[in-house]
């Protein structure tokens, strides 16, 4: 897979940022959903990137900038017919080593903590991500799992 900065005009991005947004919100109540739409990723304090292997968008993920040493994990996601290639881990990968390259102490990410999420879950934590209390802007909800990762 090869890792680029994401092209938020392309429909196949806009597409799966679409779907990721709409599963989430299947999930759960509303209030409960905080992933990031198009507009969502077009500030400056946001990074996105897309995996692509040849033609095919294989999955994508964004990184926030909470703080000067803080950041969050954001947007992502593997297209389904892609899983379980190691894309997520790429990605992921990618994510906490711009982390590491930009000085951050720690990284931080928040998911749903229903059974669709699971997977999500088992990846971060395969990483060394553990769960923690809210962050940032966040407040404790029984639908959402809080994981953090300090970087060293």
């Amino acid at each position: 897979m090869i890792i680029v900065p994401g092209d938020l005009s392309d429909p196949r991005i806009i597409a799966l940022l679409e779907l990721h947004v709409a599963r989430a919100l299947a999930t759960g109540p509303p209030e409960s959903c905080h992933a990031f739409d198009v507009a969502g990723l077009q500030v400056p304090e946001v990074t996105f990137w897309a995996g692509w292997e040849a033609e095919h968008l294989a999955a994508i993920g964004a990184l926030l900038e909470l703080s000067p040493t803080h950041g969050e994990v954001k947007s992502m996601h593997t297209v389904e017919a892609m899983r379980g290639r190691g894309f997520g881990d790429a990605m992921l990968n990618h994510i906490v080593s711009t982390a590491r390259q930009r000085g951050y102490q720690r990284l931080s990410l928040e998911t749903g903590a229903m059974d669709y999420f699971a997977p999500a879950r088992a990846l971060y934590a395969r990483h060394g991500f553990i769960e923690c209390p809210p962050f940032g802007d966040y407040k404790i909800d029984p639908n959402c799992v809080f994981m953090t990762l300090a970087l060293r």
